[in-house]
Formats: structure tokens, sequence, C-alpha cells
């Protein structure tokens, strides 16, 4: 058999030979530039690699700045770091918010028992309330707004949240690359335009940034803002006036428009918010400190002091008290101080520089401490006056030498920038010095920012270290001026002002002015007055009125108790031996509600003498009498305040059990005992139910041990069914940290409603007639969660509705209502008299 090759077409043959030529012709002509794009390739892959170098070295760089700048942020930062002082911050839970559709949250003993006060935290932290930390609050996924009374710690707050984020710390409800960028709105350029908007932020960063750093700043900044990794801490807006705030807004609102992932803290004052809930910032108050919180930071105190100042030659040079006299005198002497009250008491009793046994005698060392040599005090003093006449908080300094420039010394013109001395070695021709003219002195300015009273900020911005010294050094001068601070809008200089003239001389003019004018319902201008009793003399004119003003208020029945127990808070805080006689009468009322409020005023005062009072209390009818009562007692904590919640715990019925047992909870050493040893008594499961309850509200591993010997080994269901209830809360979701509210026209159980009415709902149009109807709906759930929309409407018959629905009777839905007033009010919605609408008073 022969073999033939296939018959091949001559035309394809060519064809193909042509075909692959050119093809291979093409090849080798495009091979440079193949080579070329494969150099271009790896070169921007260099690049790539070269810009991620750069900014993680950028990155790294910054995260060193703003952990140093953030452990320098508090007030003892002459003498120790904010990691070697700090008692973490925590946040007062706020209610739970009920929606149709969410899980309900259980009944615990505090959160049914004392108000929410969130402008008063003592009470709360007496009582040991619910509390969060800054990272649960964020884990909502909202911006936060941090509220409080000067001194409560919101710029250590956002010190502390700063320094972990620059160390790289997990943190809940952040991503592990987020950026802090922490910053004083004094520092920012304020009012903002429009075509610079990080530039303020830049230039603080390039002020503080290495040389070589400093052309990638700028980039840098605008990257991590745009890649949604910044969290941006913004100090110092609870310092502004309401104009100031505004500008302050202003910013905010641009940077979130234009880099819409940022996520934001900042700082307010409890009185106005304005513009900031309209922002979608959910207010949370800083808790005051526990009794153990103060022990805990004085230990720390006492240590840092031994090992870093003690030994420097001055301090060995004075009469050393034993600290355990000091703390144990600081301990008994400061409750109802805020943080930054304590740490002045504290640090003036280790200096020894105290001038008196009141807070205000801490504030007057430190201000001694710091007052330059040479500084007539007149000049302090006036210069605080005139910040707070002029209502700038921050000031130009140009402007301040005017208002100090009588006292400078009478010498040549006195300079404002340290001059630095040439070396005449290496200067030829230099004069000698003793040919040279007197040089003048530094200024009375300058000096105050050298000993840290004030502080400099960029574009030739001023202000007092901390707003409560310029209103301590204001007060003194002010009676003269009361018209004018009573005409000023609402700010915290302002109102620091007044509690210092109450402290320090005569405020009857300005507590009559105010306490006159009716303020229904929330009653502002009596409780601003409320705030000077704790520090105003004994003997002051206008403290009898205010008083019987307060009691007044705290016994008007069918008021909300979050305006009731302010003035019990009142009572509470200024620590007036009147306060424990008024608590002792009141425990013999008929109103279930006036009984709850003393008993938990008798306790937060640890009035022994209310001890057979308030056990005489124990099976009234109300169980929030019951609950006050038992918390009271456990707060006393004397023996015979504690057997009285053991008999409780032992003979009452089921519910009183359950209170004493909860009670137990908030009594370290005597209660845990009892806990301890009633989770043991085999004879009585009852008993040992309600312990399961009271460990419940017990975070620490003991309690944890002891609930699962209950639910595991215990032989009686109902225990088992109880521990296991407590073990499983600790693995809910936290219902008290508020998540961001959805517009009407995507909340679920507000279109769910909107269709049994056959209503729709535009998103371009608010609802406020579908949101009042559901305001009047017969479903408890549906009219709670119609407040967080209706707060944001300020129309005349939002009001009228409201005022109904919070004298309508229903305890939980007017202690609901009076917070939504609050903060509408916070926001300056001018909020009417409920008199006019017919309810109320």
């Amino acid at each position: 058999m022969r073999f033939r090759l296939p018959n091949i077409d001559n035309f394809s043959f060519w064809l193909g030979i042509i075909l692959a030529s050119l093809v291979w012709w093409v090849i080798s002509m495009l091979r440079p530039a193949f080579q070329q794009l494969r150099t271009n390739f790896r070169a921007r892959q260099t690049e790539k690699k070269q810009k991620k170098h750069a900014f993680d070295s950028i990155e790294e760089h910054y995260r060193q700045m703003i952990l140093i700048q953030s452990q320098g942020l508090h007030l003892a930062a002459p003498l120790f770091s904010l990691d070697e002082i700090l008692e973490p911050p925590l946040l007062l839970a706020p209610p739970p918010r009920v929606e149709p559709g969410l899980p309900l949250s259980n009944e615990d003993i505090v959160d049914v028992t004392v108000p929410y006060l969130p402008a008063w935290p003592e009470l709360a932290s007496i009582y040991q309330a619910p509390t969060l930390t800054l990272s649960e609050a964020l884990s909502g996924n909202s911006d936060i707004v941090l509220v409080g009374q000067t001194g409560m710690g919101k710029t250590v707050a956002l010190a502390s949240l700063a320094s972990r984020l620059s160390r790289r710390e997990p943190q809940e409800g952040l991503p592990p690359d987020t950026i802090p960028f922490l910053i004083h709105v004094a520092d920012l350029d304020l009012p903002i335009k429009k075509d610079n908007l990080l530039n303020g932020l830049i230039d603080f960063v390039a002020e503080k940034a290495p040389v070589f750093d400093l052309p990638r700043i700028p980039d840098f900044i605008r990257r991590v803002f745009s890649e949604g990794k910044a969290l941006l801490l913004l100090d110092g807006t609870d310092e502004l006036t309401p104009d100031g705030l505004k500008n302050a807004v202003d910013f905010i609102r641009a940077i979130k428009r234009t880099y819409p992932k940022t996520r934001m803290i900042t700082t307010a004052s409890s009185e106005y918010l304005d513009g900031l809930v309209s922002l979608n910032f959910i207010p949370f108050a800083l808790s005051a400190w526990s009794s153990d919180q103060r022990i805990t930071f004085l230990e720390k105190w006492g240590d840092l002091w031994k090992q870093h100042v003690a030994v420097e030659t001055w301090a060995q040079s004075s009469d050393q008290v034993d600290p355990l006299l000091l703390n144990g005198w600081l301990i008994g002497d400061s409750r109802g101080a805020t943080p930054l009250e304590f740490t002045l008491k504290v640090w003036a009793a280790y200096a020894g520089d105290m001038r008196g046994p009141n807070l205000i005698d801490a504030l007057e060392a430190h201000v001694r401490r710091l007052t330059p040599a040479n500084t007539p005090r007149e000049a302090l003093e006036s210069l605080a006056l005139q910040v707070n006449l002029a209502a700038e908080p921050i000031f130009d300094p140009r402007k301040a030498r005017e208002w100090v420039k009588s006292f400078e010394p009478n010498e040549p013109e006195p300079i404002e920038e340290p001059i630095v001395a040439d070396n005449k070695d290496t200067r030829a021709g230099k004069k000698d010095q003793k040919d040279q003219p007197k040089s003048p002195s530094l200024g009375l300015i300058t000096k105050m920012a050298e000993s840290g009273l004030l502080r400099q900020h960029r574009n030739n911005h001023m202000r007092f270290m901390h707003p409560i010294f310029g209103g301590f050094l204001a007060g003194r001068l002010l009676a003269v001026y009361t018209d004018a601070v009573l005409e000023q809008p609402p700010w915290i200089g302002k109102y620091l002002a007044m509690q210092f003239l109450a402290a320090q001389g005569d405020a009857t003019s300005l507590s009559n002015a105010l306490v006159s004018q009716e303020d229904r319902p929330l009653s502002r201008n009596l409780l601003i007055v409320a705030r000077w009793l704790r520090d105003a003399p004994v003997q002051a004119a206008w403290r009898g009125q205010a008083m019987a003003k307060l009691a007044e208020l705290m016994q008007q029945n069918g008021q909300p108790l979050g305006l009731r127990g302010q003035a019990l808070a009142a009572f509470v805080r200024c620590g007036d031996p009147g306060s424990v006689v008024l608590f002792r009468q009141l425990l013999a009322s008929h109103d279930s509600e006036l009984l709850q409020l003393a008993a938990l005023g008798s306790g937060a005062l640890r009035d022994v003498k209310s001890t057979e009072l308030l056990t005489s209390l124990l099976n009234h009818p109300s169980p929030n009498v019951q609950r006050a009562v038992c918390l009271g007692l456990a707060s006393i904590g004397t023996t015979a305040a504690m057997d009285a919640l053991a008999s409780a715990l032992l003979h009452g019925d089921e519910n009183l059990r359950r209170s004493a047992a909860e009670a137990m909870s908030i009594h370290p050493i005597e209660g845990h005992k009892m806990l301890r040893e009633g989770a043991g008594m085999k004879e009585d499961l009852n008993v040992r139910r309600a312990v399961a309850f009271g460990l419940g509200r017990i975070h620490q591993p003991w309690a944890d041990e002891l609930l699962n010997k209950l639910q595991l080994e215990d032989d009686q269901w109902v225990v088992r069914n109880a521990a296991l209830e407590m073990l499983e809360d600790r693995h809910k979701p936290n219902l008290h940290i508020p998540r961001r509210i959805p517009p009407p026209s995507e909340s679920p159980w507000l279109i769910a409603f909107a269709g049994k009415q056959g209503l729709g709902i535009s998103p371009d149009v608010p609802p406020t007639d579908l949101l009042l109807l559901a305001l009047k709906s017969e479903d408890l759930e549906v009219r709670l969660a119609s407040l967080p929309y209706l707060r944001m409407l300020t129309k005349e018959g939002v009001f009228g509705a409201l005022y109904q629905a919070m004298y309508a009777g229903e305890p939980e839905l007017r202690e609901a209502v009076f917070q939504t007033i609050s903060e509408m009010a916070a926001r300056g919605v001018e909020v009417p008299d409920p008199v006019q609408f017919g309810v109320g008073y």
C-alpha cells in the first residue's frame, strides 16, 4: 500500500504562508512596545508599593503623634500620663428604645425605679444604673454627642478612645483600621469655606508632624476621609455659645455631606444641642464616678505620687500626711464631685496646698498653682469677666491684652513673644550686654499661657485651660453685671459664672430673677439655681427660697419623675442637713411616686435614721415603692438595713424577694455575701430563684459560676429557668445601645401602621398627621415608637398632642414624652406652657 500526501489547495497554502509571515512581522515590530508596557507595569507596581509604604509610614508617624497628643489631654498631665491615671469613662445607658417588632428588655430594678436623669447622673451612679463604654455606644452605628456638666470628663473620654485607636486596639463598633482625628474646635478654621473643608485639620496636623512628612499630609488626610477610615473626635463644642455651635454644626454637616462614611463623636452642653440632633447625633451622658471608681483613682494617684512626685526636693521639704488618712477623708467628703473636681481635691490634698475643706477651696488652690509670679489676681478675674461678658469662650489674645492692659507692669511696652538671646560668642560685632537697653518683660497674657492657665490655639485663638477656671474667676466680679448675664443666650460660661458668684458672693438678685420666671414643664430656671446649692454658703439669703421651691416641685403629683427626680438629685447633691429631714417627712406620704423618690433620696444620702421608716414600707402595695425601699436599704448598708433586706428575701412574696435580691447586688460586701449564701439554701427554692435574678446584675466571674451551677445542678426547674434566663441575657444584644433611626418612609413599623390606616408615606413630606395618629394609638409600643420622629417636628399641634399624652396617666409614656420634650428644648425649640393646652398644672 502506497502512502499519499493529502491534496493541498495551492491558494490556501500560500495564503496561510503570507498571513503567518505578516503576523510574525507585526509581533516583531510590536516587541519593543510590549517590552515597554511590561516595564511600565513593573514601574507602576513599584510606585504603588512605594506609595503604600509611604502611606503606611506617615500613618504610623501620625498614630504616634495622636498618641502623644491624647496622653496630655487631662488635668493632671503635668504629673502623669493619661494611661497611668485613667479611670475608664462610662456612659449612662439610655432607656431601651421601644418599637413594634423589636425585642423587649428584661425588667431591671434600677431601670424601672431610678428616673433617667442625664443632666444629674449622680443618682444613677449611687444605685449602679446600667452603663456603656464608648466603644459599645459606637456599635449602634450612629454618631455620638457626649453631654454632661463641666468636669464630667468629655475630653478625657475622647482622648482615651483616640489613644486606644492610635495603638490599633480593637474597638467594638469600629473597623480595625480606623484612624482617629482628635481636634479642639478652636483649632478649626470656622466658619468654614467650601473650598478648604479639611484645610484646618490638615494645618493642625502639619504643625505637629515631622518635617519630612509635611508634603504628604494633605493627601494622607484626604485619602483617609475618602476611604471612610476616619473617626473625627471634635472637642470643645460644649464650650461654645449657640452662635459658635452653629458654625461647628455647619462644619460637621459639610463633612458628612462630602465624606458620608466618616464617623464622628463630639461634645455638647446638656442645655443645648442645636443642630446636632437633626444630624442624627445621639446624645449620651457621662456617668458620674461611683465610690469604687473614686477608690481606684485614689489608689493609682497615691502610687504614682509616691513614685514620681514625693521624691522631689520640694515635696520632701514639707510635712507628709499619711496617705491612708488622706484617702479616707477624700472618699468620705467628695460624694457628688465631678471627676475634675475630685482630681483637684486629691491634688491639693497630696500637695499640701488645700485652702479649706470644700471643693471651691481645691479650685482656689489650683488657680494659685497656675498663676504666674508677680501677676495680680485682679488681672485674672478681669480677663475672665471680660470673656464672660463678651460671650467669647475662644478669644483673640490681642483683644485680651487690651482687657488686662491696666494691670501690666509700669515699664517698657510688654511683648507677647519670648525673646531668644543670641550667643555673643557666635555673633561678630555684638555689643556687650550691659550696653543693651533693658528688654521689655513678657506680657501678662503670655505669662498665663506659659503657666498653663490659658491654652493657645491656631489662628490667634486662645481660651482658658478649662471653662471651670474661667467661670470661677469671673464669678467674683459678676455681682454688678447680673442683668447683662441673664440676657445672654445659654452657654456653659454663663452658667459657671453664676454658680461661682453664688459660691463667693451674693446671688440673691440672680436667684430671684430666675425663680420668678415660670418655665413649665421643664423648670430649667429653678434647676439652674439648684446647682448652686452645693457650693453656696449655708447662710445665703436666697438658699431657703430655692430649697422650698425644689421641695414643692418634688411633691407635685402627676408630674414626670424625670422632672421631680431632678429636684431629688439636687437635694442629694447639695448635701444640706435639711435634705435627710425632708426625705424622712416624705416617707409618711400617701403618694406612691413621692414615697419612691423619698426612699431613693434617703438611701442616696445613707440616712441611718430612716432605716426603720424604710423597713415599714417593704410591704407597700406599689411594686416601685418596694423596689425603691430595697435599693435605699442596700445603699445605707448598715447591719440593720441589710438585716431588713435579708428578711425580705426570706419571707417576702415573689416580687419582694426578687427586689431584695437585686438590691443586694449594689452592696459589694454584705449584699454579695448574702447572695452567695442564698444560692446554697437548698430548703427554699423561692430564695434561690430570687438570688438568680440578683446574681444576674453582677458581672463578675464568681457570679457567672454560681449562675451556671444553679442552671445545671438545681433540682427545681423554676430555679434553673431563672438562672438560664440571666445567663442568656448576657449574650443578647444590648437594647440600651440606641441605633440610627431610619427615615419615616423606611420604618417597618410606621409603614405597617400606615397600611392599617389606609395611608401612604411620602419620603419628601413629614408624615405629621400619621405620627399624631400613632401617638393616639391604643398600642403603647406604637405610641412610644412615634416619639423619636415627633421630636423633629415643632408645630404647635405636636406640642398639644405630646402634652395630652404626657398627662394621660400612663407612667411609661409620660416619662418618654418628657424626655422627648427635653431634647426638643435642648435643640433650641421654644417649648410652650402646657397650661395653654389645658393640662399639667
